[in-house]
This record gives C-alpha cells, structure tokens and sequence, in this order.
C-alpha cells in the first residue's frame, strides 16, 4: 500500500501522536520512515521593530529543532524501525511538500490539535488544511484534544 511515508515532525503532542500513528501505519504495511522538522526561515526571525538578522538566535533555532527531529528518530529506533530524517528551513506545507516529493512519500502524516478559539483558528491557520492542496500524496492529519 504504502512504500514510503514523511512524518512532519514538531515533537508537539500532535506530532509525538502523529509519530505513534505513522509506526503502527508503517509496520502494517511494511513501509520505509522519513523524518522532517521544518524550521521557519531566518526573515521569520525578525520582528517589528527592525530587520536586523540575527545570526545566534538563527543557530540557536537550528540547534532546537536538530534536538526535535533527533528525538524522532529516537523515538522511532527504540520502537524497531530506522527511518531517515533532515532539518529544512522555510514555509512549513512547501517544505514538506519538497521533502514528500525528494523521498517519493506516498503518503504525508502530520499532527493537528484542535485550536479552542475561532481567533486562534483564524490567526494561526491550519498547516494541515493547507497542506493537502499542496501535496504530492495522501496526506493524514492525526488529531488530537
């Protein structure tokens, strides 16, 4: 069914949920494991009061989510399975959309919690809801509470 399947990977509890689901998903049908944690781009960075590019805080970033995509990986070896896995920097659904068509992914799995607030709702936008516009594959969104 599945030869190969990208795990979006923020080490949120969506996205720890969604790593529970993609092993059991991936031992089923026998399938090859890819990690991404998207990082956002340096110019996501910077703040109202300037543009000023901050080379630490970009380092420190890196560092934060080389740590998240580690525990994936982590994760996934201590359950029997060895799965690849990068950190990408820029926009969250066109990154994982790349990494789905570099890996040739048949399918996406990402995390989403549900947002109590219609202003959370709007403000933050769903990746997820996007993302299925923009994949090259099946994509399934684990939902938590």
């Amino acid at each position: 069914m599945y030869k190969k399947i990208l795990l979006a990977y923020d080490g949120s509890d969506a996205g720890q949920k969604a790593l529970l689901d993609c092993q059991d998903l991936a031992q089923w049908s026998q399938s090859e494991l890819c990690l991404v944690a998207v990082m956002p781009s340096a110019m996501s960075f910077v703040g109202l009061e300037g543009g000023v590019y901050d080379i630490e805080l970009e380092e420190r970033e890196k560092k934060k989510y080389e740590a998240v995509l580690q525990d994936g990986l982590r994760r996934l070896a201590e359950a029997g399975y060895a799965a690849k896995g990068e950190v990408v920097t820029g926009e969250a659904i066109d990154e994982i959309a790349k990494a789905a068509r570099k890996c040739s992914a048949d399918l996406i799995v990402v995390g989403h919690k549900h947002l109590d607030s219609w202003a959370a709702r709007w403000w933050r936008g769903s990746i997820s809801g996007a993302l299925i516009e923009h994949a090259p594959c099946s994509v399934l969104v684990v939902i938590t509470s």
